[in-house]
């Protein structure tokens, strides 16, 4: 079920930009329901983390190390330097950033999975980049963006303590705490954060109405090389540091797939609704393309190594 739904997510977002656009009028008075929204997924998330998780990917730092600090200069990077390329406004330019100083998302741990990649190096790195991010976000963010716009640092990172950190925590707290409860809970948590992410595109979408005729097809360009540049760089250094197949994979997926509604909502809540469209339209095709990537490393398998025990845990 959790591999269907990370197939079916690019379907669900689609289908939810489609009613963002045509009931914008009632869609976009949900606009305050997307920090909580947020919140629910990242507590879902939570919820899939024990200690145990890390702790056993703590055994190869170096992949985790390698992997979250691409992470954090690759995509960052990337955005920014596309964006000049490309000519982009500094309303896109500064929401492509916030595409790229996103922590990993939620949807590269099934990806990872499909891909015959190290599920436990994955849900550590998406855990420690979430963690992370909480410094990393905006300080990178007023890295790019000081000479473009004003940047509330501080604002940015309560925004991200209060919708992401906190409740990534107290899911954590919960599991370890009810494990009864929360196995019992767990087989729904995909859907509810497959949920969530539609739902917030659906609002981004509503409230950018006015300004989707008016975007250029250079924006969708800079999303998709964004995207491509992220998986391609995050395999090609991965496998340059020393790593294995299977760790370059699951580092090229984690690298390439960001918490696209964390960046909408930080764009929505700090700058302007346009910002938040470079994270609806990434989300869509960080979707496509990590599952077609997937797709075809699952028919080529990592024969020099064993990750069946990573495998297990989906």
């Amino acid at each position: 079920m959790r591999a269907l739904l990370g197939l079916l997510l690019p379907l669900w977002i689609i289908i939810a930009s489609t009613v963002g656009f045509y009931f914008h009028v009632e869609v976009s008075t949900f606009k305050p329901a997307l920090i909580p929204i947020m919140a629910t997924i990242m507590f879902s998330m939570g919820m899939t983390i024990s200690m145990e998780d890390v702790l056993r990917t703590l055994k190869q730092p170096q992949a985790l190390a390698i992997g979250v600090l691409l992470q954090f200069l690759v995509m960052p990077a990337v955005a920014w330097a596309v964006s000049i390329a490309l000519g982009l406004s500094p309303e896109l330019l500064t929401g492509m950033v916030l595409v790229g100083a996103a922590p990993g998302g939620t949807a590269s741990n099934v990806l990872a999975y499909l891909a015959g990649g190290r599920v436990a190096l994955s849900v550590s790195m998406t855990t420690v980049s979430t963690l992370l991010s909480i410094l990393f976000t905006p300080l990178l963010a007023g890295y790019y963006l000081d000479s473009v716009v004003e940047v509330d640092r501080l604002g940015i990172l309560l925004s991200i303590a209060q919708m992401i950190l906190l409740p990534v925590l107290g899911g954590m707290l919960c599991k370890a705490w009810l494990p009864k409860l929360v196995s019992r809970v767990v087989p729904i948590l995909p859907s509810i954060a497959s949920f969530g992410i539609a739902s917030a595109i659906c609002i981004i979408v509503a409230l950018n109405v006015a300004n989707l005729a008016h975007l250029s097809v250079m924006l969708v360009v800079a999303v998709v090389l964004h995207n491509l540049l992220g998986l391609s760089l995050g395999y090609i250094l991965a496998l340059s540091s020393g790593q294995d197949f299977a760790s370059a994979r699951t580092i090229a997926i984690e690298v390439g797939t960001q918490n696209s509604g964390m960046s909408a909502a930080i764009a929505i809540q700090h700058f302007s609704s346009l910002t938040a469209i470079p994270s609806a339209i990434f989300s869509i095709f960080q979707n496509i393309f990590g599952a077609a990537l997937a797709g075809y490393w699952s028919i080529r398998p990592c024969k020099n190594i064993e990750h069946d025990e990573d495998r297990a845990e989906c």
